[in-house]
């Protein structure tokens, strides 16, 4: 590697790492493994996070894809991705005690897409095919709701009545690549409604203003969260349409290339809204070990929002979970 001249730095990012949702939904899990016991069964990743995952598992979560995966009589956690209708069903038939960590912001779409719905709008949903989020909003009027995967996506959009067309999207998105698609959608459809608020949520805006600002100044932008994650692929993304000659996503430090540092003085630094703190810590250590050991926060937002915990917490779901399952626990 060729050495690199002059100071070394790092730009830290703030807001980074946790997002209000991703905090209530990981904090869920442990309440209900402390207060129910181990197992607690979670339909998919309860955020897309490796790390996360793995460290709940150790503590007794049992991650499925399928509801039918869950024996009966057992509980079963949603994610903060949301699910859409049918899966409550799904749960109620095979006789499980469930707990909700939808993100709030995703339950709201939710709402907004069932409302629309009963007016007999066609709702114009934009995100990325296959995503948890999109399946399980896509879940609450299935018969409403056409997906647009982008800009490209718009020419084969058809709807029934151009007057009575709303948009709504995946909250995880680039608000750039997301309003690109609007401006699409509404040069085919001039009457085209948008959404009470705006959906993108407001942690993936933060995050995303950011690393736009580290963008500036960083010759390479590390971000730190999992492949599988929306929100923190698109901060790479962000990082590079911002100006910067590089931009990479890791898991953990132990990803990092080396030949990523020749010639760079400036490291920008930031995580995906599921990504602890602890990861980002790891990486800073690395770089600190190879000269980049001054570090500056850049913050661009203050976040204050929290979000409840699951009202389902408050509530003996163990005692439930055997009554769906015709068990008397005072027997046991």
């Amino acid at each position: 590697m060729t050495a690199t001249t002059g100071p070394r730095r790092v730009l830290l990012a703030a807001p980074r790492g946790y997002c209000a949702g991703v905090d209530r939904a990981v904090i869920a899990v442990e309440k209900a493994l402390e207060q129910y016991g181990a197992p607690i069964y979670v339909r998919h990743e309860i955020v897309h996070n490796k790390y996360v995952v793995q460290t709940l598992e150790k503590k007794g979560a049992i991650f499925v894809e399928q509801t039918q995966e869950v024996p009966e009589g057992s509980i079963v956690m949603f994610s903060a991705h949301g699910v859409a209708p049918v899966v409550h069903d799904e749960a109620a038939a095979g006789k499980l005690a469930t707990i909700d960590a939808t993100c709030p912001l995703v339950t709201k779409v939710h709402k907004e897409a069932v409302r629309f719905a009963k007016e007999d709008y066609d709702i114009l949903l934009i995100g990325h095919e296959g995503h948890e989020e999109v399946i399980g909003t896509s879940g609450e009027a299935p018969d409403h709701i056409t997906l647009v995967d982008g800009p490209e996506d718009v020419a084969n959009v058809e709807v029934r009545d151009e007057s009575k067309v709303v948009w709504l999207s995946q909250t995880t998105l680039s608000v750039d690549e997301t309003m690109e698609t609007v401006d699409a959608l509404k040069s085919k459809f001039p009457n085209l409604l948008s959404p009470p608020s705006d959906d993108i949520c407001y942690a993936t805006q933060n995050r995303q203003i950011a690393v736009k600002k580290l963008a500036e100044d960083a010759e390479l932008v590390i971000v730190v969260g999992s492949k599988n994650s929306s929100n923190s692929i698109r901060m790479v993304e962000v990082a590079l349409d911002a100006g910067a000659p590089a931009a990479h996503l890791v898991d953990f430090a132990a990803e990092i290339d080396e030949a990523w540092l020749e010639g760079v003085t400036t490291v920008g630094l930031t995580s995906g809204a599921s990504v602890p703190d602890v990861l980002v810590d790891g990486v800073l250590e690395w770089l600190a070990e190879r000269g980049y050991g001054d570090v500056e926060t850049v913050k661009t937002a203050d976040e204050s929002i929290t979000f409840s915990l699951p009202k389902e917490l408050r509530r003996d779901l163990r005692a439930e979970a055997a009554a769906l399952a015709g068990d008397d626990p005072s027997e046991k």
